[in-house]
């Protein structure tokens, strides 16, 4: 959630406040946050209807048009079961659909070492976090931490180092690198290996209980983790380790975030707040130092990759250990240091092409990442879910969480161009405080930043995943954690919603599961 929005005229969302006591202030943006001006794709009869339905809501008595198909034509309207997350967009030809199949089959597929007679499926590892791309997104939905004993399968750990050396220093700040692997055991922590090759080690989260006081005597609890390494298999890790525990996102929409006009998103940055409303949001470049390639990170939760394909190729490398003609590592993210990887035989085979996963296997499963359809909403027009939507505008949400845009006419594939679409978010870095940072800078990314993640389903966590663990580590048992760990920049939001009437902050939470 975003930080305060002063009781004045702002250029950014053209807010319009009034004063009353304590939390009555009414702080809705009179206009959409992006600068369609920017926007060469549109002519200038397409940027007057935009500009029409993208203006924020003034009345919160009746849902807005086309809200109910949130991901425009899309939106699914299949059954709310635990396969709601895995069907095609709407509008996606039927000739399309074997390529969708396809793609699905191959993100479910269980990976084997090498040497196997299943010579199509081998490469496996030799280090990996899980076999299948389905193993960390279940029913394409959202990871989880282990809960009691188990070993972590859909979260894994981050691993990186401090630059020690003017060397280092330089090569980061330049952005040639967004990170330095830790030297014995890489960018990730895998916690399984293949016969013969240990893996790495095992992630132990404990947590710390909380307490915060919120208004009319509620109480909740907000649990803080500690994250340690046990059994390393290769030795001490370096003493300037830096780690960060993910879970895997959900996968529904990637391909309308990715056809999002590029100024859509820059033009609602604003690094060094210029008007002074507390929202400093950052682009997170790709390849910055090379202008010819910089690009637009919008996946990840620090937003370290541009594309879906991107995206989908670092997790075969470094989840499954599995390589593609974009990642062409074949032992994933063994490093030097750990010779049992290298004594493996790889799954790269000749006659079928290159790396242990070759084309059209990756552009396969991209394809099917791409096409995951958004579900439509649920009870928008019920009227706690309105009233709850108001409170989302009122205390700031809509600041960093965008609430829609409309795709460029351009976008790689037909069926996301041009569509209204409804994700909430604004896909910037924005700074949330001590209490959620990693200590780990990434790319653009500082410790303290992570990117505004899409809302658009998050109400179908419990229907697809049968789990309420949100946020970047899981840390938060429920949306209202979640709302209560924000800090930073939403530190003022985040009071908001702490000291407003019981009934409004059950509202908020409210519509926040309608989406």
């Amino acid at each position: 959630m975003p930080g305060m929005v002063p009781a004045t005229l702002r250029r950014r969302a053209g807010v319009i406040a009034t004063t009353a006591a304590a939390f009555t202030s009414i702080l809705i943006p009179s206009a959409s946050a992006v600068d369609l001006d920017q926007r060469t794709d549109l002519s200038a009869q397409d940027k007057a209807k935009v500009s029409r339905v993208l203006k924020a809501p003034t009345d919160f008595t009746k849902a807005e048009n086309f809200e109910l198909m949130q991901a425009g034509k899309s939106t699914t309207q299949k059954p709310l079961n635990r396969a709601v997350f895995t069907f095609p967009s709407a509008n996606l030809p039927f000739e399309k659909h074997q390529d969708f199949r396809l793609g699905e089959s191959l993100f479910q597929k269980l990976w084997v070492s090498t040497p196997s007679s299943t010579r199509a499926s081998d490469g496996l590892g030799p280090l990996f976090n899980a076999r299948a791309c389905e193993s960390c997104h279940p029913k394409a939905g959202r990871g989880r931490p282990p809960i009691d004993d188990e070993r972590p399968v859909s979260i894994f750990m981050r691993l990186s180092v401090a630059p020690s050396t003017p060397e280092e220093r330089a090569l980061i700040e330049s952005g040639e690198v967004p990170l330095l692997p830790e030297p014995t055991y890489g960018g990730q922590l895998q916690n399984f290996g293949v016969p013969g090759v240990p893996g790495e080690g095992e992630m132990k989260i404990t947590y710390e209980e909380i307490k915060v006081d919120l208004s009319e005597g509620e109480v909740a609890y907000l649990r803080k983790p500690t994250y340690t390494i046990e059994n390393l298999a290769y030795g001490p890790m370096s003493e300037h380790a830096l780690i960060s525990a993910r879970v895997a996102p959900p996968m529904i929409g990637l391909g309308l975030l990715e056809a999002i006009a590029e100024t859509d998103i820059t033009s609602q940055a604003d690094p060094d707040d210029a008007d002074n409303d507390g929202i400093s949001g950052r682009v997170s470049w790709v390849n910055p130092a090379a202008p010819d390639s910089k690009v637009i990170g919008r996946f990840g939760w620090k937003a370290l990759n541009a594309t879906v394909l991107s995206q989908s190729a670092g997790a075969f490398a470094g989840d499954i250990g599995i390589s593609t003609p974009y990642d062409l590592r074949n032992y994933g993210d063994c490093t030097e240091a750990q010779t049992a990887c290298f004594e493996q035989a790889h799954g790269e085979q000749e006659h079928l092409g290159v790396s242990e996963a070759p084309d059209p296997v990756l552009d396969l499963v991209t394809f099917y990442s791409q096409n995951l359809a958004v579900p439509a909403r649920r009870d928008m027009s019920d009227a706690q879910v309105l009233a709850g939507k108001k409170v989302f505008y009122e205390a700031g949400c809509a600041s960093c969480h965008t609430p829609k845009y409309v795709t460029s006419r351009t976008a790689e594939n037909p069926e996301h161009q041009f569509q209204l679409i409804w994700p909430y978010t604004d896909l910037l870095l924005h700074d949330m405080g001590e209490g959620l940072s990693d200590g780990r800078p990434t790319g653009s990314a500082s410790g303290n930043e992570w990117k505004t993640p899409p809302l658009w389903g998050i109400g179908l966590t419990e229907t697809v995943n049968n789990h309420r663990f949100f946020l970047h580590d899981g840390r938060a048992r429920g949306l209202l954690e979640a709302v209560l760990w924000h800090g930073g920049e939403a530190e003022a939001a985040k009071t908001r919603v702490v000291e407003m009437p019981a009934k409004d902050r059950a509202n908020l939470i409210r519509f926040l599961e309608s989406l």
